[in-house]
């Protein structure tokens, strides 16, 4: 429990150095970011989690699949703001090889239900449970929200802390590209 908190709560001082407190105003916020850059791949960690369903994800089950990882929780106001984007994102490439898996951290299924409905549109991708932060202990978060972008071979290709549009032209363009390999 000690470190959950500690972890958590790294990620709650990381989000605020950006301005980026619980309290904080949509027009306080900086502006959601249009971009993943791309670098050298390397091997993602391990990612096998239960989703809000009770439902097991497994990464390693997911190659052959382009993947969007973000780390999220519903105190954070740049995640919540990204949330419907990565939605129209996953709608997007339905019928693709592509799969978007958040990872929330630290909260429980409840909590997460009262979040999702509150937004227009109710997620339809996995809404994984890192109750106790080891998977984010493992993906070296250091900030919320974190999305990373494994390519089809299950290797890290993009790692992005802060708020994104996730269906952005330019993120839909990277995404593209990495299915075409």
């Amino acid at each position: 429990m000690k470190i959950r908190k500690h972890v958590v709560g790294a990620a709650l001082a990381a989000c605020c150095a950006f301005g980026l407190g619980a309290a904080a105003h949509a027009a306080d916020l900086p502006p959601l970011s249009h971009s993943l850059t791309l670098q050298a791949p390397k091997q993602a960690p391990a990612l096998k989690l239960k989703d809000i369903e009770g439902k097991m994800h497994d990464l390693a089950r997911l190659k052959g699949r382009v993947v969007l990882i973000n780390f999220w929780a519903t105190w954070c106001p740049p995640c919540r703001r990204e949330m419907p984007s990565m939605e129209r994102l996953s709608q997007a490439f339905k019928g693709k090889p592509f799969v978007v898996l958040a990872v929330n951290v630290g909260e429980d299924a409840d909590t997460i239900d009262t979040f999702t409905s509150q937004l227009d549109t109710t997620p339809t991708f996995p809404i994984l449970l890192d109750t106790r932060s080891h998977t984010m202990q493992v993906w070296k978060v250091a900030g919320l929200p974190t999305t990373f972008l494994v390519d089809k071979q299950g290797r890290i290709v993009s790692s992005a802390i802060g708020g994104r549009e996730f269906d952005h032209p330019e993120i839909v363009r990277a995404i593209r590209e990495l299915l075409r390999k």
